[in-house]
């Protein structure tokens, strides 16, 4: 068998441990391995090159991924499938194993429906992926979101201030919550529950009644009132509320960096399960873990199914600020 793997999207910290996996798993089935450069673009464009045990030696302790990754509009219409088929059946390609999160994976849903074999590896900073309690890539997140928590926690205590922290997440607040709750945060904003601004606003005087020195804010770039609205907000109503607020939006620091042992080991289990998969001829999945165990989800319910949050966490993380 010709087997080839890709990563597409947003680049997560351990794909770099899922692609050595997959390359040394599939060699070890005794089958001939590529590596796909550009994600679906590089797809569409025949971008292979074979991969052997030593081209992937020494990647998996770097950040983002050593195949690369791209966006490609092309890729989402039928004609653009049809090309990337075309190429894959022009290299003898037997079998896709695809590296990413939602838009990635649906991405694969369609290949999958296109009768051709492709089996998913969880991989989002986001965790909001259906199908895998949790993805490759969030350990290192949450642990760089944490250190920048903990260093913006020493100044706002040295000058009394009260700051704000901006976590990526999307449209989910996962790791905005437990970065929260780890972090020691009087408040957390996520999308998943509306937040008023004066609520933030009386947290942050509490805290300060409580003989705290500072007070520090996480909330998530989905959150109707981000970064962004939150700081508008506490400008307008400056005189009134009798502070102002000091913003750091993380932005994509968190994708980078060391993966952590955690994603390295989520990055390896899933790597080398998408090869158990196709061995088994179990394809149209997508590997992730859940409730401790590796599991595949068929495809067509990861890209219609909703990753629910814990929200009675946020209920804990307001118990804790106290």
């Amino acid at each position: 068998m010709k087997v080839a793997v890709l990563t597409s999207g947003g680049d997560a910290p351990g794909m770099n441990a899922a692609i050595r996996a997959v390359v040394r798993a599939g060699i070890g089935q005794g089958w001939s391995m590529y590596g796909v450069r550009h994600g679906y673009a590089g797809l569409m464009a025949g971008n292979f090159r074979p991969l052997g045990a030593r081209d992937v030696g020494e990647i998996m302790q770097l950040g983002g991924t050593v195949l690369g990754s791209a966006r490609s509009p092309e890729f989402k219409t039928v004609d653009g499938r049809r090309k990337a088929i075309r190429e894959m059946n022009k290299e003898g390609i037997d079998a896709l194993v695809a590296i990413g999160g939602n838009g990635t994976q649906t991405g694969s849903h369609e290949l999958a429906a296109m009768e051709f074999p492709v089996v998913g590896v969880a991989s989002t900073v986001d965790n909001d992926l259906y199908g895998s309690d949790i993805t490759i890539g969030v350990d290192t997140a949450l642990n760089v979101a944490l250190e920048a928590i903990d260093r913006l926690k020493v100044t706002a205590s040295s000058h009394g201030r009260a700051f704000l922290v901006e976590l990526m997440g999307r449209d989910c607040g996962y790791v905005a919550l437990m970065a929260g709750i780890a972090g020691g945060a009087e408040a957390i904003v996520i999308p998943e529950v509306e937040t008023d601004p004066e609520d933030v606003a009386n947290e942050i005087r509490r805290a300060y009644k409580r003989g705290k020195p500072h007070a520090l804010i996480v909330v998530a770039e989905g959150a109707r009132y981000n970064a962004a609205g939150l700081a508008a907000f506490f400008k307008e109503h400056e005189q009134r509320l009798g502070f102002d607020l000091r913003v750091t939006v993380l932005g994509h620091v968190q994708r980078g960096g060391t993966p952590t042992y955690a994603d390295r080991m989520l990055g390896t289990r899933l790597g080398a399960e998408a090869i158990h998969q196709i061995a088994r001829g179990n394809t149209g999945v997508l590997v992730g873990i859940r409730q401790g165990e590796l599991a595949a989800t068929p495809l067509g319910e990861v890209v219609a199914g909703k990753k629910q949050l814990d929200t009675s966490l946020l209920e804990l993380a307001g118990i804790l600020a106290k």
